[in-house]
């Protein structure tokens, strides 16, 4: 079969690079400039419907299992367990790591590599050096790939939100994956298997961390005096939009394809199952049916999301726990929806 460029040695590209040599590609290339296990601000959190596409490309990466979800504020919180399975907490350099291994002994190659110019015709597509049949761009919130085909949107300003992230060296209390409400925005606090918490906020650019921890007593009381076991990081903004999906023989996949808000924690379920129908559709040499495909994937995700990301960017952000612990059916359906 064919050859394939991966753009971007994330988490989703590395899964990209796997699906296509599952799939029978002769030749799968990485490109990536970044050294070692690729790490990012984020929640650390999968849903229990990203562990069986991680476990179709052979992955299984050492993690904290988790149970359900927690919202959680000064006046009320609400609780709900998966209903079949469980998440898993695992560190995002744990993941690539574990990722990157499978693709190696699938044979994928490895390049250190910037991509600065696409060039392509009917037949083969050009980075650099590197041609192959097809490209998939895996290459971010910021998508070179996006900008250098012209296929990103600009981003609401009003709705932009970052995110910054510290893990705590302190023994997890909980197999919830808890989200803290307050007036700074929500902090996502995710247990890992090696005796850490990870604490992500999602937030107005600008907002201190510190200052917004303090903000939910009962959390800041769970890590004080513990000792940070990883460097603040930021990311974002997350709010991305594209105009499609792809361009010719490149097909954008993960948030390079664009991504509502961090809020729900669905980025790499979403990102694997675009890996996977990204690759079924080159396999057939159809990448119009993974426009289709991905308008299918990411539906629940973009309709559920934005309306919790426009709440939580709203006046109404005080009353989304208040209202969930109120109507516990509904927050557990939203839940589950996401959560396949």
């Amino acid at each position: 079969m064919s050859s394939v460029l991966v753009v971007g040695g994330g988490p989703v590209g590395l899964a990209a690079a796997s699906e296509a040599r599952l799939a029978g590609f002769s030749s799968v290339t990485v490109l990536e400039a970044r050294d070692g296990p690729i790490d990012k601000a984020c929640g650390e959190g999968l849903m229990p419907g990203a562990l069986p596409l991680l476990a179709r490309l052979g992955v299984s990466p050492r993690g904290f299992p988790l149970r359900g979800v927690s919202y959680r504020s000064s006046t009320a919180h609400v609780d709900h367990l998966f209903a079949d399975g469980h998440g898993l907490g695992v560190r995002r350099t744990t993941l690539s790591a574990a990722l990157h291994d499978r693709a190696v002994s699938l044979g994928v190659t490895f390049v250190s590599s910037r991509v600065e110019s696409i060039s392509q015709d009917s037949s083969s597509v050009t980075a650099g050096d590197h041609t192959a049949d097809w490209m998939l761009a895996a290459d971010g919130l910021h998508s070179t790939v996006a900008r250098l085909l012209n296929l990103q949107l600009p981003a609401p300003r009003a709705r932009r939100r970052y995110g910054l992230r510290q893990h705590y060296r302190v023994e997890p209390w909980s197999d919830l994956i808890e989200v803290h409400f307050n007036r700074f925005g929500e902090l996502y606090v995710t247990p890992t298997a090696d005796g850490m918490v990870g604490v992500a906020l999602l937030a107005r650019r600008g907002t201190d961390f510190g200052t917004a921890l303090a903000a939910s007593p009962s959390l800041a009381a769970r890590v004080a005096g513990a000792s940070p076991a990883s460097e603040l990081r930021g990311a974002g903004p997350f709010r991305q939009r594209t105009r499609a999906r792809t361009a010719g023989r490149v097909l954008l996949v993960g948030d390079a394809s664009g991504y509502v808000d961090a809020i729900t924690g669905e980025g790499l379920r979403l990102g694997f199952d675009q890996a996977r129908v990204a690759v079924s559709a080159i396999a057939v040499g159809d990448p119009q049916a993974y426009e289709r495909d991905w308008l299918r994937v990411t539906r629940d995700f973009r309709v559920l999301t934005s309306g919790l990301a426009l709440a939580a960017s709203s006046p109404l952000h005080g009353a989304i726990v208040p209202l969930a612990s109120r109507l516990p059916r509904v927050f557990a359906g939203a839940v589950e929806r996401l959560a396949r």
